[in-house]
């Protein structure tokens, strides 16, 4: 792996945590990810299921984990099992985890080769009542695509039809939503690289450039730093293209006079960053360029303090609209007599600000949590307001993660550049 050797005292502590919301008499499974097919004999990198890394710390395909805290065995109330290497597979693919090395990054001492997986699973689970079958429940998820514990749990119903099936999302939903210490400081990590990248690009970039070109200067640093890569498709728009809020084409020549929109992060250790800015092509922005750019940065300076924790989602979305609203009006976007007599389902500074102004982050970008739940210390949100006016060709969107603790907010990207003078006089040294 690219990334430092994280202490298994983390995974241990979230199989405590997750095994302490089992039924009682109740096993449950965990698949890795599939790999799946780019084309041809080819397949996209290898990404973690993120359930999975958070209970095991195991970057590797073909495994499976099973926790059953009142096996009647005790050397089967925690199993891993890993696809065994051999001679083909060390030349063809390389480094595979033998079993002392999945010990020390799990802290899980029961490890078994896959092929003893069914037999091994065959000779406890008759003594379970409850099996627990792990699956992807984020609400921003469109699952078109059968996963392996689907696929697994259609097999185990096949061979055992009687047991009650209960669903792990629901605990890992409630556990993964409050980051431990150690992730913390891996979230800061991955917001580190990404500060890092963004100094760069500052330095970097200058009419006719090409929006890949500096696309090109990001995974660079994010590389060359360890990181695993991009946390998500980057987001590089100049001028017009900054309206579209998923643009990822990133193909067109930077222009004179033009603001980019920069939306990327680095992903450490399958934790990520989630950052955006916005700058102009030639170091220095116009006066309307500026009144948009302020408007921004003062709802973002807003809403964070409204980040704490017993905040609900939707009233914390109603107060960031009305802090946007109070922008646009003054911008000359929205008239304050229209305002009044609006539709409240249908607030009108969703014509340029028409996304959320947060979300959860953490081992996904879009990270698994309740949307319902109020904030709770050791949450990390995004904060990201944007104007995006498409008859000006002008969008800009202003990104920051902020962890909340039990005195307040942090902001975990505090230090990266955000301020217009700041940014003017950084592109001009």
């Amino acid at each position: 792996m690219k990334y430092n050797p994280i202490d298994n005292s983390l995974f241990k502590k979230n199989r405590e945590n997750f095994s302490t919301n089992l039924k009682t008499n109740a096993i449950a499974v965990f698949n890795s990810n599939d790999e799946y097919l780019r084309s041809g004999d080819q397949t996209f990198p290898f990404r973690q299921n993120s359930d999975f890394f958070y209970l095991t710390g195991i970057d590797q395909e073909q495994s499976v984990l099973i926790l059953f805290p009142d096996c009647p065995n005790p050397q089967y109330k925690e199993v891993l099992f890993l696809r065994q290497t051999n001679e083909h597979i060390a030349v063809w693919e390389g480094y595979k985890y033998a079993k002392e090395q999945a010990q020390a990054v799990s802290g899980i001492q029961n490890i078994f080769w896959l092929d003893d997986m069914w037999s091994i699973l065959t000779s406890i689970i008759n003594y379970s009542e409850v099996i627990y079958i792990n699956s992807n429940e984020n609400d921003r998820s469109s699952q078109d695509v059968s996963t392996r514990d689907l696929r697994f749990m259609d097999q185990l119903k096949e061979r055992y039809p009687l047991h009650r099936y209960e669903r792990s999302a629901p605990i890992m939903r409630n556990l993964r939503a409050i980051k431990s210490e150690t992730e913390i400081l891996l979230t800061q990590k991955a917001c580190n690289i990404t500060h890092d990248a963004f100094l760069r690009v500052l330095k970097y970039v200058k009419p006719g450039v090409k929006e890949y070109e500096i696309e090109a200067e990001i995974i660079h640093e994010f590389i060359r730093q360890g990181a695993t890569g991009h946390a998500y498709p980057p987001i590089i728009a100049s001028g017009a293209n900054a309206n579209i809020l998923h643009y990822t084409d990133n193909n067109q020549v930077c222009k004179d006079g033009e603001i980019i929109l920069f939306d990327f992060g680095a992903e450490y250790a399958n934790y990520n960053a989630d950052l955006s800015r916005s700058i102009p092509v030639n170091g220095r922005f116009t006066k309307r360029q500026k009144e948009v750019y302020n408007a921004v940065l003062h709802v973002m300076k807003e809403s964070k303090k409204l980040l704490v924790a017993g905040a609900i989602w939707n009233e914390y979305q109603e107060e960031v609209g009305k802090i946007m609203t109070d922008q646009l009006i003054q911008l000359g976007l929205l008239d304050k007599f229209e305002v009044t007599r609006q539709n409240p389902a249908m607030p009108l500074y969703k014509k340029y600000f028409m996304h959320g102004n947060s979300h959860h982050l953490g081992l996904d970008v879009h990270d698994f949590a309740s949307r319902y739940k109020p904030f709770e210390a050791g949450n990390i949100l995004t904060c990201e307001p944007g104007i995006y006016i498409r008859e000006e060709g002008l969008g800009i969107r202003l990104e920051n993660d902020i962890l909340i603790t039990h005195d307040g907010n942090i902001d975990l990207m505090a230090d990266i550049p955000i301020e217009l003078e700041e940014i003017e006089e950084l592109m001009n040294v």
